[in-house]
């Protein structure tokens, strides 16, 4: 039996009558006569051999199966639109950036807002997800240049260091650390931390670490509890509730305004490299796409 092939005219419909609830809206959001939207969605749901729309006295209400393919239909019309793009049939439409939490919230916006200033009519839309999902979304090509923590040499995209970041223990100002400068990998190994996002490289750097800078084996630090943001970290530790490495970049605020200490590491410092991608565009290996010029020139 032949997999279906999405037709990407048929999922457009279907996202617009999930859109707005009815048939008849769809077909003027579209510009087509309300026959050709049912007929599209049917033809869909033969293809898939599944009911995508109920319709009911609420209206036009999307199956299970529907509200599952909507994204993948979303991705599909991005992808589809940047390949457009890329061929110069697509108009003008933004730059679409990806950023790592970390990098996205507290590093980029500054960069973004000088980029836009001296650039202008160019747009930038901003994506800010976990490390993982910012490399998938580049690979299935709804990113034209992405700001990872980390960088696995994938195939078909150019990778550059943009910053070297260094990383830095908090605690509390009430913690028996508050008053030191450094801290040693011992201490670090025989810690308990607070864990932030999963997936940004951090747990993998701190190996490294500990097993480069010891004559004896180093196998801590320990999480104590996965948080899922350095946003939430930041208020646990202000809270008392622990301590935790984070990019020096993002507590700046804090150490500034005295909420947290910071404690750096003993040499050599653990640091990450922050790393812009962008896919390799045929016009040379070195050629990065504005954008990704511009924070270059900027490091």
């Amino acid at each position: 039996m032949d997999t279906p092939m999405m037709n990407l005219v048929w999922l457009r419909s279907l996202l617009m009558v999930m859109e707005h609830g009815s048939f008849q809206a769809a077909a003027q959001a579209l510009q087509l006569a309300q026959p050709t939207i049912t007929q599209h969605i049917q033809k869909l749901e033969n293809d898939l051999g599944v009911l995508l729309i109920r319709r009911s006295r609420a209206g036009c209400l999307p199956t299970e199966a529907a509200l599952k393919l909507k994204p993948y239909a979303l991705s599909l019309m991005r992808v589809s639109q940047r390949a457009l793009n890329a061929l110069g049939r697509g108009g003008q439409h933004p730059c679409r950036v990806g950023a790592s939490s970390n990098i996205g919230i507290y590093m980029l916006p500054p960069y973004v807002q000088n980029f836009l200033h001296q650039n202008a009519p160019h747009n930038l839309d901003l994506v800010i997800d976990r490390n993982p999902a910012i490399a998938q979304q580049l690979d299935d090509g709804e990113l034209d240049i992405a700001l990872m923590e980390w960088w696995d040499d994938r195939p078909g995209l150019t990778a550059r260091c943009w910053r070297v970041e260094p990383m830095v223990l908090i605690v509390s100002p009430e913690h028996p650390w508050a008053g030191r400068d450094i801290i040693t990998r011992e201490e670090l190994a025989a810690a308990t931390l607070l864990g932030g996002e999963s997936g940004s490289g951090t747990g993998r750097l701190l190996r490294r670490y500990l097993e480069a800078g010891s004559s004896t084996v180093l196998s801590g630090p320990k999480v104590g509890r996965q948080l899922g943001s350095t946003e939430a970290v930041k208020q646990a530790v202000r809270a008392g509730l622990g301590i935790s490495l984070v990019l020096e970049a993002t507590v700046q605020h804090e150490i500034e305004t005295g909420v947290l200490h910071r404690i750096r590491l003993e040499e050599p410092p653990l640091a990450k490299e922050i790393h812009i991608v962008w896919r390799c565009s045929g016009r040379g290996m070195d050629d990065p796409p504005p954008f990704a010029a511009h924070l270059l020139a900027a490091a």
